[in-house]
């Protein structure tokens, strides 16, 4: 095809879509892809974000004409820019370039600008499940407890796998159990203290660390993964089923799937998608089923 109609059919076909780019992902390097984007698509619709509210205006300001939101970061920038589609025809697509990519990777997107360009050409997509927590949106995993600790260390420092590893043997020496109390009678069995609890609507945290590996976005139900405290000998062990989809065989963690629950915990430290946020107990998580459009 020739350069100038190559340009012109990259414009018909990315007339519609918009870019949004987290400066702070891929230790804030984002460059790279910027440049490969302004040779791919003539005169990309983009915007490098400076807060939530300015990702958040840019979408609305855009909302109309665009009908494709590219998030360029990590779990906590594309559930920012999944807020603003929530409920709407709009669709999701990614690219990753966050340190654990958990929610890029549970719905195949990959570092190809390429193989992302063919997906928007196309313009494919289904509707996944997301849920909330005290109102709250999440689209992958949350949780408090102990991860809600390293949440809130690792943000301390540049992050990468290596700094989150660190950071979660530090915390785990010192870390004192949460106290779980549900409201519902059914689950008042499993009342009781915890090293964790996550909320995951997806697998994996990220880095295919699988802490839910049953879960299902598309199923109406989100899996409350309940972790008691274990021996840190035992850690490694714990650490192997993980990574190798294996958790559900092990003593140490419960698992409920429901699509509404209430429960205080004596913790405010929680993650929203590998976010630090402090909630207030009581929490009500709620899944909103088949609610996010995503290319596929």
């Amino acid at each position: 095809m020739l350069p100038v109609l190559e340009a012109f059919f990259n414009f018909v076909l990315m007339d519609k879509v918009a870019f949004i780019i987290n400066p702070f992902s891929a230790k804030k390097n984002y460059q790279p892809f910027l440049n490969e984007l302004k040779t791919k698509v003539n005169n990309p619709l983009y915007y490098v974000s400076e807060s939530i509210p300015g990702t958040e205006e840019f979408i609305q300001s855009h909302f109309e004409e665009v009908d494709v939101f590219v998030a360029i970061g990590g779990d906590g920038t594309i559930s920012t820019v999944a807020k603003s589609l929530i409920n709407t025809e709009k669709i999701l697509a990614i690219f990753p370039a966050g340190s654990g990519n958990g929610f890029s990777n549970e719905t195949q997107f990959s570092k190809n600008l390429d193989e992302l360009l063919e997906k928007i050409k196309i313009k494919n997509s289904r509707k996944i499940d997301t849920f909330t927590v005290n109102d709250r949106l999440s689209i992958n995993v949350s949780g408090t407890g102990f991860d809600g600790k390293v949440v809130k260390e690792f943000e301390k420092t540049s992050r990468g796998f290596k700094n989150y590893i660190k950071v979660s043997l530090k915390t785990f020496f010192n870390y004192k159990p949460i106290k779980v109390k549900f409201f519902d009678e059914e689950y008042q069995q499993y009342n009781g203290r915890y090293l964790m609890m996550n909320i995951a609507n997806t697998r994996q945290f990220g880095n295919n660390a699988y802490i839910a590996p049953k879960a299902s976005k598309s199923d109406g139900l989100v899996d409350m993964v309940l972790v008691k405290k274990f021996p840190l000998t035992y850690s490694a062990l714990f650490a192997f089923r993980m990574f190798t989809k294996r958790l559900k065989d092990d003593e140490y963690v419960t698992y409920l799937p429901v699509s509404e629950i209430s429960f205080k915990v004596n913790t405010k430290n929680w993650h929203l998608d590998g976010e630090f946020n402090k909630i207030k107990s009581p929490i009500h998580v709620k899944v909103q089923p088949a609610s996010l459009s995503i290319l596929i």
